[in-house]
């Protein structure tokens, strides 16, 4: 009885901690892409790791030669950067002022990414390879800018930290062993932290097509974007249910469903 109380206790203290460092890091902008996010540690803390990352890469890919080789390429993707990067604040008001930057790989990768804190990268071979329009690149970093907006490499950083201590605790309370506690982590990373992701990127894919819009870059391009992701990937990508990503089909499907709500936004920027 003392164990299961005192079990109970710490239990307790643990999810009043938990509850107390939920916060909303955005508003909800005309998406209504508004929830509590649990985070327990500071933004300032993952900007500086990823601005360290960031200040690798590009170093590295200096040194091989493959940075912003294209200044055709470079030059049209920082035009489009530097329309979307005001309209972050419909989703939160410091974003405008974050020190925004965008750098090109040339490589065969189809990818693209915004660290937090602004810091940007596309891979050359996602706009060649596919032929992107501008209206398409836009999609693509209205997606990759809203990941950073609603800091959801923070949530998962804290979602993996709460994981951990509560398996630990569990394992240290009832006398579980190293190989026990290994499986429970292992349930949680291929059960909850998977999840998460697929929400994670279905809301970067709303947040994204508004910033898109609001920028006055077409949104319907959202769906020749994932239809030319669906032909590159004919039979590569694994059925949805065991992918961290949602299947190229539903996110066009989403898509669909959201221009009625972001077209107004578009027409209105493009006047």
């Amino acid at each position: 009885m003392g164990l299961r109380r005192s079990a109970a206790i710490i239990c307790a203290g643990l999810l009043l901690t938990l509850l107390g460092a939920c916060e909303t890091t955005t508003s909800g902008g005309s998406v209504g892409a508004d929830r509590r996010q649990l985070m327990l540690v500071s933004s300032q803390e993952l900007d500086q790791v990823a601005a360290q990352g960031y200040a690798k890469l590009l170093s590295e890919a200096a040194g091989k030669g493959v940075l912003n080789r294209d200044a055709a390429m470079l030059k049209r993707v920082r035009a489009i950067a530097a329309r979307i990067t005001p309209q972050t604040r419909a989703f939160r008001a410091d974003a405008p002022d974050w020190k925004w930057e965008v750098n090109i790989i040339s490589g065969n990768e189809l990818n693209a990414f915004c660290m937090p804190g602004g810091k940007i990268m596309f891979y050359s071979g996602l706009i060649s390879q596919l032929k992107l329009t501008d209206n398409e690149i836009a999609v693509v970093m209205g997606h990759e800018i809203a990941h950073a907006l609603r800091e959801h490499s923070r949530e998962q950083v804290s979602q993996a930290i709460a994981a951990q201590t509560a398996i630990g605790l569990g394992a240290a309370l009832f006398g579980l062993g190293e190989g026990t506690a290994g499986l429970a982590n292992a349930g949680y990373e291929a059960l909850i932290a998977t999840r998460f992701s697929r929400n994670d990127e279905s809301e970067a894919d709303r947040i994204g097509l508004e910033l898109t819009a609001r920028a006055g870059y077409d949104p319907r391009a959202g769906v020749t974007l994932w239809q030319k992701m669906i032909n590159a990937s004919q039979g590569g990508r694994p059925p949805e249910f065991l992918s961290s990503h949602p299947a190229e089909a539903s996110r066009v499907q989403q898509i669909q469903t959201l221009l009625p709500v972001v077209m107004p936004l578009y027409e209105s920027a493009r006047r």
